[in-house]
């Protein structure tokens, strides 16, 4: 995804970028994973509902398809 355009419109140029986006496109929040030392990745917590993480993925992979 890193080198990829956003919905937005910005490239998205590491895995905060892609963190920032994913949140304001879609309402979802993930922990990038420079955070941790794991660039460019990023953390989803699974302490909720499994549908509410059915829909968050559901959002993340829309979100991901709109990449250009």
């Amino acid at each position: 995804m890193i080198g990829k355009t956003a919905p937005s419109g910005n490239v998205i140029e590491t895995d905060e970028d892609f963190a920032r986006e994913l949140l304001e496109t879609e309402k979802v929040a993930v922990v990038f994973g420079a955070a941790f030392g794991l660039s460019p990745a990023f953390r989803v917590s699974y302490a909720t509902s499994d549908a509410a993480l059915e829909e968050a993925l559901k959002r993340i992979q829309r979100f991901c398809e709109a990449l250009r």
